[in-house]
């Protein structure tokens, strides 16, 4: 077998890698029996925590949400918590655990297979096994590009437990069949009901197969967005690519009717660290009218391009771009409508053009919906906040559709599903 670092080598540009990643894949050729099939949710045999287990001590947040301090909080209040799985100290420790845990009666294997209906924060989904599908196929769309260290991390954790540990999480417009089976099991009592992370979770099992020939009908001619789990997804792709096993062909998922259950769309926002306040201010105004502004609300529903810049002590709205250093920044090999995404013009005329800052983890930090959370760590590092509005739904899907991606960490779909509910064996 070819090693993980073969395929994905880390020197690969994310945009080859992710049309690489998404389209034929590495490895052995595009699977004859699932190409050109529409979008399919199969049921499965799900692996689940004991009855005995309390389900809000063992689950959490999907991992590339936890920081360390997170991770080790949630490793000292139990020995179950599914992050001994998700982030382990080694993929080899991770597939013993998993292994030991099935042996010992804490995590038990449903009997038959199965859909689970899903809700949290007023969203409803299905979770089940996904068909894994190459992009050209338009039935799986990303809207975000992907890089090789993640999918090495996620590939070599699924290949040494065999399993899909957390479901990725999709959207679809819907409205069918589907939704009227999902609102008649809704009213029946759930497996599971706790609160955690401040929300209700609760959980179904829907395990008749007359039940899943209609899903299945109701869905094979939809087309799905992946909302979150882009990088889970890659590894789906990739593993589908080097096991000819039909059950790689399938990867765990949370598919929501987003026609029945809107998302919601937050922002990322971004924490710049080594960019003194000063400097960065300085610098905007070259290319950028600069307001003073008392709080973070000034930014809602200003048009865009917009950002609010938390330099030092003070808030300074940045609007109005120079659109000859904005036509030089930007691509020219896109739409227009990705041109105009805030987040484009954040990465290509601010961050690299403005302040030649490199786009990597350790320069420019992120932080989710939170704008007084990227402030404060900006303020602890002596750093730069900058705060975005969110992309539009429609914008998302729209450039999607058209086989672009995003700008790397636009968007923010929530709610997201709890790691741990549902785990599903390859």
């Amino acid at each position: 077998m070819r090693t993980v670092e073969a395929d994905f080598p880390s020197e690969h540009d994310p945009e080859e890698f992710s049309a690489r990643i998404f389209g034929a894949g590495p490895g052995r050729p595009e699977p004859g029996a699932r190409r050109g099939a529409g979008l399919e949710l199969a049921p499965f045999r799900g692996v689940r925590f004991a009855p005995h287990i309390d389900p809000a001590a063992v689950t959490s947040p999907p991992y590339d949400l936890l920081d360390r301090d997170q991770v080790e909080r949630l490793k000292a209040g139990g020995g179950h918590n599914i992050v001994r799985l998700t982030l382990p100290d080694g993929y080899g420790d991770a597939a013993a655990t998993f292994r030991r845990w099935l042996a010992d009666g804490s995590l038990i294997t449903d009997p038959a297979p199965a859909l689970y209906l899903y809700e949290t924060g007023g969203q409803r989904g299905l979770i089940g096994a996904l068909g894994i599908r190459a992009e050209a196929d338009q039935v799986v769309l990303p809207h975000e590009n992907v890089y090789p260290g993640p999918v090495r991390d996620r590939l070599a954790l699924m290949e040494a437990t065999r399993a899909n540990l957390e479901p990725i999480f999709l959207i679809y417009e819907g409205g069918g069949d589907t939704a009227e089976i999902i609102d008649a099991a809704a009213g029946l009592p759930p497996l599971m009901d706790f609160r955690a992370g401040g929300q209700p979770h609760r959980l179904w099992r829907i395990d008749d197969p007359a039940l899943h020939a209609r899903i299945a009908a109701d869905l094979a001619p939809r087309q799905a967005l992946i909302a979150d789990g882009h990088h889970r997804y890659a590894t789906y792709r990739a593993l589908q690519a080097r096991h000819p096993e039909a059950t790689w062909d399938y990867g765990l998922a949370l598919l929501v009717d987003s026609t029945r259950h809107p998302p919601h769309l937050g922002a990322i926002h971004r924490v710049l660290p080594d960019l003194p306040p000063s400097t960065a201010l300085a610098l905007a105004r070259e290319a950028f009218d600069v307001t003073p502004v008392s709080g973070t609300e000034a930014l809602r529903d200003v048009p865009g391009p917009a950002f609010l810049l938390a330099a030092g002590d003070g808030l300074h709205l940045l609007t109005g771009p120079d659109p000859g250093r904005l036509e030089r920044a930007l691509p020219r090999d896109h739409s227009a409508r990705w041109r105009a995404l805030d987040t484009a013009v954040l990465d290509h005329l601010l961050i690299r053009d403005i302040w030649k800052i490199p786009e990597d983890e350790r320069s420019v930090e992120v932080v989710h919906d939170d704008p007084a959370a990227a402030i404060a760590r900006a303020r602890r590092t002596g750093g730069t906040a900058v705060i975005l509005n969110p992309l539009k739904v429609e914008d998302v899907l729209a450039v999607a559709a058209q086989g672009e991606r995003v700008p790397r960490k636009s968007t923010s779909f929530g709610p997201k599903p709890r790691t741990g509910l549902v785990l599903r064996r390859c």
